[in-house]
Order: C-alpha cells, then structure tokens, then sequence
C-alpha cells in the first residue's frame, strides 16, 4: 500500500488550480469530472503521490456538503493497492467500517472504495486500483 494521493476540497478550481500552479511550479496534468460523485477533479504529481483538488459541480454532492460544513481543505487520504476486493476484505476483518464496499469507477482511472471516518479516526481514507 502507498500514499496514492491527498484529495483537498476546494470551491473553485480555478483559483485553486491558479494557487497550487504557483506552490509547486508546474501546472495540473489532469482535469475530470466524475458527474456520478458530483465533482470535477484536477491532478497534481508531487514526487511519488498526486495532491486531487475537488470542486462540487452540484450542490448535494459530498464535495459540496465538506465545504458547508468545514470549509476547504484536505478531504481524504487516498492509498493505492493492487487488489482492491482483497484489501477490503482484510480490512473489514480487521474492523473497519467502509461507506461502501463495492468498487466503483473514480477519477484518473481508478477504481474506488471508502472506508469509514468513524472507524479511521475521523479521517476519511480512500483505497484505489488502478483500473485493468
């Protein structure tokens, strides 16, 4: 398992994008909407890890709902595995809540799934394949 990426909610992109292109001297290599989740996604490689800047693009979406609730900033820790059904498996039996257990299709080509703050010490932690 590695640290796949930091997702940072934003309420926009465009300043935000403006802001992160200065701190790290180079601009996003990906943009994406995920419209099932109700964002649009902008990527950052730094190093190893990738920082995800996410921008609600609707109003009930969670992205939206982080904001209203605890203003911008860093939303979820996002750890890479090779085989997702297998790590949620271990996790479970090891305790862990998820939101959902069921992989579904995230940004940049991922499959995702999300385990529960609750049980991550308040810390919402987001396991991703890359997709075959």
């Amino acid at each position: 398992m590695k640290l796949e990426h930091i997702g940072i909610a934003v309420k926009s992109l465009g300043v935000s994008d403006e802001l992160f292109a200065k701190l790290l001297g180079k601009e996003h290599y990906k943009k994406e909407s995920v419209e099932r989740e109700g964002v649009i996604t902008s990527f950052y490689e730094v190093g190893e890890s990738k920082i995800e800047l996410l921008e609600a693009s609707k109003e009930e979406s969670a992205i939206s709902k982080f904001i209203d609730k605890k203003g911008e900033g860093i939303h979820h820790l996002a750890f890479g595995v090779e085989n997702i059904l297998e790590e949620v498996e271990r996790l479970k039996k090891e305790g862990f809540i998820f939101i959902s257990e069921e992989p579904k299709e995230g940004a940049d080509n991922k499959l995702v799934v999300f385990l529960h703050p609750k049980s991550t010490n308040g810390v919402l932690i987001e396991l991703c394949q890359e997709k075959p």
